[in-house]
């Protein structure tokens, strides 16, 4: 790049690139254009801060300077053949796709998720002159952690609520989804406390429907977990499905609370950042945060958010625990996809309590060891739906399995150790096929 130029308080050089100490978002993006790299970045650039379609009077270079958004760097990558976004212009032939970055001003939106986003993710995707606008990641100044806390419980409080100091916290989803009464899910729920699960929690389709509304839910629920508790000592984290209008968030949680829970779920795309973020100024309990409807915002490589950007958003919420999926899942994303999900909630962010990976879909006992020796850490909520429920032998003995095999991946044993050691991982390989090394 050219020598700085002063501009007031900033520099810019030859490239256009402004440089200085002035409070910053650093949004990185993946496109795919057929115009000349550059040119492309400057109308992303452009329509995301100061311009339009064309210069106007008032937007003076002094307005620019201060305002405008500026292209960091752009560095070229293997374009991936893939079709362009719908309305795209220019020559297919001739797309190009580069990684990117702009520079906002913070003086643009200030510490304002809701005002952040429709800069860094606006207009941005319809843009034509782009073939594909991915937003890969973000990087946020501290005053975004000034004015969002972030969680409020994260590993270490969630860990004492339900008195699992150490190890992998285990858990399940209630299954099936929907259609138990609140009498058998009370059973259920009793039934996996006997057998030491350390966390349950309503499937997401769960909400509040008239043949198993939430206050019927925590009726049935509560009191098996309280009369589990005064025996043992121990009361294992139910967390209540209360996604709702955002008037009704309140008003549910504080239903859970007067019950006795210690912990509630919300699906983060249902409810938007502000609606989790307004439900973290008022919660006592952990937010399990679900990330329901992701894939419509990230499945696709043209277009969206990569969970990486996204998760920091959420976590500043105030998400307690954030799915990420898991290894060998069910759904469409890749081990390494996962791992990468896994590894970016556990990343500092900006000093906030750290959130809890959430590990679930098509989760069982036999992956443990192959999870372990990926992500070297047991601060992880590993949920299995179908891996506790359908084990041969019952739920109790589902969730036995999950525990022994991870023990066994922490102490730093084999697979067939584990398998050796736990009948109930045995029976497990049964039904879901042989342990992943």
């Amino acid at each position: 790049m050219g020598q700085s130029r002063s501009v007031g308080d900033v520099g810019v050089d030859a490239g256009g690139v402004v440089t200085g100490t002035r409070p910053h978002v650093l949004a990185t993006y993946v496109i795919e254009t057929s115009l000349p790299l550059q040119r492309a970045a400057e109308v992303l650039a452009g329509e995301q801060s100061t311009g339009t379609f064309v210069r106007v009077a008032r937007e003076s270079d002094d307005l620019r300077a201060r305002f405008a958004a500026q292209v960091e760097s752009i560095d070229e990558i293997p374009p991936t053949g893939a079709s362009p976004l719908p309305g795209a212009i220019g020559d297919p032939g001739a797309r190009r796709r580069a990684l990117l970055r702009l520079r906002f001003p913070l003086d643009n939106f200030g510490p304002s998720l809701p005002n952040l986003l429709a800069a860094v993710a606006g207009n941005l995707f319809e843009i034509k002159e782009l073939a594909a606008i991915k937003l890969v990641d973000l990087d946020l100044p501290g005053a975004f952690a000034e004015r969002y806390p972030g969680p409020a419980f994260g590993v270490d409080g969630t860990r004492r609520l339900m008195s699992r100091s150490e190890g992998a916290m285990i858990g399940t989803i209630v299954k099936p989804s929907i259609g138990l009464s609140p009498e058998d899910l009370g059973e259920l729920v009793g039934e996996l406390a006997t057998a030491g699960v350390d966390f349950i929690k309503d499937d997401e389709l769960q909400g509040n429907g008239p043949t198993a509304p939430l206050a019927a839910r925590v009726r049935a629920v509560m009191p098996v977990l309280q009369r589990h508790a005064d025996r043992t000592g121990v009361k294992p984290m139910y967390a209540f499905n209360i996604t709702d209008d955002i008037d009704r968030l309140e008003a549910n949680h504080d239903l859970v609370v007067a019950a006795g829970g210690t912990c509630v779920m919300v699906c983060v795309n249902l409810v938007g950042l502000s609606g989790l973020e307004y439900l973290r100024r008022r919660a006592q309990v952990p937010i399990h945060g679900h990330r329901t409807m992701f894939g419509a915002l990230s499945r696709s490589e043209q277009v969206g958010f990569s969970f990486r950007a996204w998760q920091k958003l959420v976590r500043l919420s105030g998400a307690d625990h954030l799915h990420t999926n898991g290894i060998s899942n069910k759904f469409y994303e890749s081990d390494a996809e996962v791992l990468e999900s896994i590894a970016a909630v556990r990343e500092p962010l900006l000093g906030l309590t750290p959130t809890v990976p959430v590990l679930s879909s098509g989760q069982w006992g036999g992956l443990a060891h192959a999870t372990y020796s990926a992500v070297a850490t047991t601060d992880l909520l590993v949920l299995a739906g179908g891996g506790i429920h359908g084990h041969p032998d019952g739920s109790a003995a589902g969730v036995m399995s999950m525990r022994e095999a991870w023990e066994s991946a922490a102490r730093g044993e084999s697979p067939a150790a584990a398998l050796e050691h736990s009948a109930a991982l045995r029976r497990a390989t049964e039904v879901f096929g042989p342990v992943r090394a």
